[in-house]
């Protein structure tokens, strides 16, 4: 299943449960907020030297943690009309401006401070 098709039965699946009326660009924010939020609290008080074995150790909770948050980020670029990979690819090109290689190399200072 390729992103459109994913989306075409996410849209089917909020379409059937007459769920449109609640997914607003608002709500669906705030929705893709809260779930990234929930991924984060399976990895809280993780040591950093931890964190892939707790994704392993919670491994179906983490995944559908990550199925939340593509579904809402899906529906919000639905109701906004935001290509998401446009969107991506935009922003990576930003983010090669921003990163040049010979100054970000290994380094994670932000880039105002490159």
């Amino acid at each position: 299943m390729d992103l459109k098709e994913l989306t075409a039965a996410i849209n089917t699946f909020a379409r059937d449960r007459d769920w449109e009326q609640f997914h607003n660009p608002k709500d669906l924010a705030a929705a893709l907020s809260i779930e990234a939020s929930e991924l984060q609290e399976i990895m809280l008080w993780t040591p950093t030297e931890k964190a892939a074995e707790k994704v392993e150790a919670k491994r179906e909770e983490v995944e559908n943690e990550v199925g939340d948050i593509l579904v809402y980020l899906l529906r919000f670029c639905e109701m906004t009309g935001i290509d998401p990979i446009e969107a991506t690819r935009r922003k990576m090109k930003l983010n090669a401006e921003k990163y040049p290689i010979h100054k970000s190399r290994g380094n994670s200072k932000k880039y105002t401070e490159l």
